[in-house]
């Protein structure tokens, strides 16, 4: 009961308000509310469409790029002479770097290698690296893979632990070799939840806020820093119903992720259990 009521008041709830404010609209001269789907229709053109599609793209491309460099990293640690010291190290560094986000992370990125960052000399002139800027959807995706690539070793660390021995040593037995053991047994194992692990990546990149607020503001275009700025009434009398509106659109999405990834990991339970 306690689960069930924390449930409903926290995101029952608030989905559900969003559901209904996403369909009122206000007369800007009358300030007469009246139930409408313009909010929804305005979403989907304009500034609103190229939001979505700003934070799609960015999502997109941070989580295939932070799942491959998760990958490598997790493989490196679970196949690692090193053993359990070196595993514990980096999960629990990975642990930590996860949940850093937010205003702190931007802060030290701007710090390091912003306009004036401590490094900032270093990285440009040699390095042929002057057309780089931080506060730009190439930076934000820099910065989103610091936090993306330790969620994703996390995430996948145990699924290739659970690759049984068993399977390579009967592969061996039968004559194949490596690549044909990862292309019919391995590979097809664990792309389940590796696709899981990159779903889950993009949903994280998706929702992010704070971070790209404190360092790109509204120079590009987000949905999240949208409706920051829909709510906060900056635009036209009743732009808080668009924002509402647009944050309905975020949580179908993310809905529907987070449904592509628990039939994926049910897909994974069966071998890796």
């Amino acid at each position: 009961m306690p689960f069930l009521l924390y449930v409903a008041v926290f995101l029952l709830l608030p989905v559900g308000v969003l559901a209904v404010e996403a369909f009122r609209a206000v007369d800007p001269v009358t300030f007469e509310e009246s139930w409408s789907t313009a909010n929804l229709g305005a979403i989907a053109e304009g500034a609103y469409a190229r939001s979505y599609a700003g934070s799609l793209r960015l999502s997109a491309i941070t989580a295939v790029l932070g799942a491959v460099l998760g990958l490598a990293l997790a493989f490196a640690v679970a196949t690692s002479r090193r053993g359990r010291l070196l595993r514990r190290l980096v999960l629990t560094a990975s642990g930590v770097l996860a949940n850093f986000g937010g205003i702190p992370l931007a802060f030290a990125f701007i710090a390091t290698i912003g306009t004036q960052g401590v490094v900032t000399a270093v990285l440009t002139g040699p390095l042929g690296l002057d057309g780089f800027s931080l506060y730009s959807m190439t930076g934000l995706a820099l910065v989103y893979l610091y936090f993306l690539v330790p969620l994703m070793v996390l995430t996948i660390v145990p699924a290739i632990e659970a690759l049984r021995p068993q399977w390579r040593e009967a592969a061996e037995v039968l004559g194949a070799s490596r690549w044909q053991y990862w292309r019919h047994v391995g590979g097809p194992v664990l792309a389940p939840p590796v696709l899981g692990a990159t779903v889950l990546l993009f949903a994280s990149a998706f929702a992010a806020y704070a971070t790209a607020r404190a360092l790109v503001g509204s120079s590009v275009p987000l949905v999240t820093l949208q409706i920051a700025d829909s709510l906060s009434s900056n635009v036209i009398v009743g732009a808080e119903n668009l924002g509402k509106a647009l944050a309905l659109g975020m949580v179908v999405l993310v809905g529907l992720v987070m449904v592509f990834y628990t039939w994926v990991q049910r897909r994974a339970s069966r071998w890796l259990a």
